[in-house]
């Protein structure tokens, strides 16, 4: 490939990364005028746009072709649905140092989490539909779903309503990371399993309920309680079999 054509598919990359900051910094810019949010709010929203996007990007350009979808000069149409879920999360994000207003808006971080969910679905769905599942894509998605785990457990923790230890939840997936360089092992490539999305599913559910302003404090611990050893079961059956079963070709479902 010439230098000229490659620089031409890195711009056509960059630009849609452009595209999804200038969505956060909209969006953050509407809520801030429609809400009232505080001033910092928009400058924070666009710095945590700024660091997706370039996180993106770099994962994006340092990704051998093999694991980017079949058209890899460009993000794709199901990565561009994970992006664009991504500024959602960004808008999220930026309520975590705004604890008063989280709580007072609790219902659109709410709606705007459920979107987000909604969306996991939607990019599966394009993936499958225009062929262009990619090893990035899936792993894109994944990082996605645990980092929108942990902006909703910070948000209530810092509302005062459940303590730190909810912090676990979001944390467990870098928590499994940081193992995985311990015990190497821990790094191979799992099968699909039904129970793992089912209660990533639960985790996330779980805590856009527990963000309603109608849930108490002691009602969010107990739920959120639940999702947590249902997070540890999942994690932990996961590893047993890495560490015991590693040439296993499947999870009993």
């Amino acid at each position: 490939m010439s230098h000229q054509l490659a620089a031409r598919f890195r711009w056509r990359v960059t630009t849609e990364l452009v595209v999804a900051l200038f969505i956060v910094i909209l969006v953050a810019g509407l809520l801030t005028g429609t809400l009232g949010l505080p001033v910092a709010y928009l400058p924070t929203a666009s710095l945590t746009g700024t660091a997706f996007v370039l996180i993106v990007g770099i994962c994006w350009f340092r990704a051998p072709d093999a694991q980017r979808p079949p058209d890899h000069h460009t993000l794709g149409a199901a990565n561009r649905v994970t992006l664009i879920r991504g500024t959602l999360v960004c808008i999220a994000a930026a309520f975590v140092p705004f604890s008063h207003y989280a709580a007072q808006h609790a219902w659109v971080i709410a709606w705007i989490s459920l979107i987000a969910l909604i969306m996991d679905g939607i990019d599966g769905a394009t993936a499958r539909r225009t062929q262009s599942s990619s090893a990035f894509g899936a792993r894109f998605d994944m990082e996605l779903d645990a980092a929108l785990m942990l902006v909703l457990c910070a948000l209530l923790v810092t509302q005062g309503k459940v303590g730190a230890w909810a912090l676990a939840i979001g944390l467990m997936r870098y928590l499994f990371v940081v193992a995985g360089w311990l015990l190497p092992r821990l790094k191979a490539p799992l099968p699909a399993s039904r129970l793992r999305k089912t209660v990533c599913v639960w985790q996330l559910v779980t805590l856009m309920v527990c963000l309603l302003p109608w849930i108490s404090g002691a009602l969010a611990s107990a739920f959120l309680g639940i999702a947590l050893a249902l997070l540890v079961y999942s994690f932990g059956r996961d590893s047993l079999w890495l560490l015991t079963r590693r040439h296993s070709k499947e999870i009993a479902q």
